[in-house]
């Protein structure tokens, strides 16, 4: 079931009248109307793979109450490790096994053994890694004493399976979302309205800018070959701003949702594109992520501090993983070592932590160099996206090194039957519209909100890709 599907517009306010005309009574009732509801919301992607919700969501829970019934550091470790063993070798089998065995396999292939690796014809089950991570991170958190076990098996089920984040994010803390469970919600108007504002700009940003994004960057990618310089150099834009409309406008959807019901989610996006270096970049981009590596990874291993080598190991163990978590291909790995590759000057040069502040333009020389730091920003991050979308590291790199020797900076004409130019005019007004609201989750609410909101839906109506529902790029991952 798609956000932006027939079925989830018939499901929604569903679930949203039950929820609060039967369920408001008591805490109780809401909270099993929204377990029922996300488990048909699964079950809609695969019933089959039910199974495997309800065995983490069991595994975690029991594990957390054996954590904290322990008597000693060593019982304590014990079910802890189990527990991340289980979970992680979950992930492992459905996403990660056929990489490692056909690397293995060329790897030897190589220095000429033949090798006929045994390979697993599996479904990757969508939103298991958003969800083994929801797990990981309530453990982890009583295993160091900073939140006490979930007793109540429905609430901590809720947690875990709340359709909203379920199968792309963000990825919740049970230190902010559980507190919420525990308590009945009252309806509150200002918050629903406040979420239909952020699922109608989430849904401008998927359907209008990222499912029309998507048909100029495929068509590059995948004939980048007969490409010239100037298709090339957009397809890469393209596909920054596909891949930025697609997740932000799913996870603005998610808390939208979720605010119908009187929840509030963690921020995932926070206008990452008007970012003036890398390591802003990632305090905005996939905020839920980032904060989860830096938490139970990062910081674990030292952070930044220490010597300088201990600071360049932990941000390349970051960012490897962060790149390796997004899916089973080099190609990952590799997006994931060039954001390193650019974040590590920042971080020897202490500069890392530089623009805290909303970023602001204004006539001035400040604001001249400013511009150009996010536009600066914006073309590596786009140069790392080529990575990220190709099928192949051959293939990224021979879409860079054609990019930058063709030497035609002219309009084509496509496959798809429009010239590669043709979808200028729509970023330049989503861009607009996404600088003006920067200080705001989205640019609806304000003054003249109706105006802005009947904008919104005639884009969607007039401009919006629908053909198939193109899913979310992030359910893959």
């Amino acid at each position: 079931m798609f956000f932006n599907s027939f079925h989830f517009a018939v499901f929604l306010p569903i679930v949203f009248l039950m929820y609060w005309l039967v369920g408001q009574k008591s805490k109780i009732n809401q909270n099993y109307i929204l377990i029922l509801a996300s488990y048909y919301f699964y079950a809609c992607w695969d019933w089959r793979f039910l199974f495997l919700l309800v065995f983490s969501t069991l595994l975690d829970y029991f594990s957390a109450l054996q954590i904290e019934k322990s008597e000693t550091p060593k019982q304590k470790k014990l079910w802890l490790w189990l527990c991340i063993s289980i979970n992680l070798g979950f992930l492992g089998i459905f996403k990660y096994y056929n990489f490692f065995a056909q690397s293995f396999a060329a790897l030897f292939q190589s220095v000429g053994w033949q090798v006929s690796p045994i390979l697993l014809d599996l479904v990757l089950p969508v939103g298991i890694s958003f969800y083994t991570f929801h797990g990981l991170s309530y453990i982890i958190d009583i295993y160091y004493g900073r939140i006490k076990s979930e007793k109540n098996f429905v609430d901590y089920s809720l947690f875990v399976s709340y359709f909203p984040l379920l199968v792309a994010g963000p990825i919740e803390r049970a230190t902010h979302l559980l507190p919420q469970l525990k308590k009945r919600r009252k309806f509150n108007f200002e918050k629903a309205k406040e979420g239909v504002y952020q699922i109608i700009w989430g849904l401008v940003k998927k359907v209008v800018i990222a499912d029309t994004c998507a048909q100029y960057a495929n068509a590059i990618f995948d004939q980048y070959h007969s490409m010239n310089s100037l298709s090339l150099v957009l397809g890469a834009v393209y596909f920054a701003f596909q891949i930025y409309g697609d997740f932000s406008g799913y996870s603005d959807i998610a808390l939208g949702t979720s605010k119908l019901f009187g929840i509030d989610l963690l921020r995932n996006f926070n206008y990452p594109y008007f970012s003036r270096d890398i390591a802003e970049f990632w305090r905005r981009w996939h905020i839920s992520l980032t904060t989860w590596f830096r938490d139970y990874l990062y910081i674990p291993l030292g952070g930044s501090k220490g010597s300088k080598w201990m600071k360049i190991r932990n941000t390349f163990a970051i960012f490897l993983v962060s790149g390796f978590w997004h899916g089973a291909s080099w190609t990952f790995i590799a997006w994931g070592l060039i954001n390193a590759l650019y974040f590590i000057p920042l971080l020897l040069l202490n500069k890392n932590r530089n623009n805290l502040d909303t970023v602001a333009l204004s006539f001035n020389l400040a604001s001249v160099k400013t511009f150009f730091n996010i536009l600066l920003t914006f073309a590596i991050t786009c140069l790392a996206w080529i990575f990220f979308r190709a099928k192949t590291i051959q293939d990224a790199f021979s879409y860079i090194e054609r990019m930058v020797t063709d030497s035609r900076f002219v309009s084509q004409y496509m496959s798809i039957e429009r010239y590669n130019y043709e979808l200028w005019p729509l970023l330049v007004i989503f861009i607009v519209a996404e600088w003006h609201c920067r200080t705001q989750t989205e640019p609806i609410s304000g003054r003249y909100s109706w105006v802005k909101m009947s904008l919104c839906l005639a884009a969607i109506l007039a401009l919006g890709v629908f053909s198939d529902y193109k899913e979310f790029i992030y359910f893959q991952f």
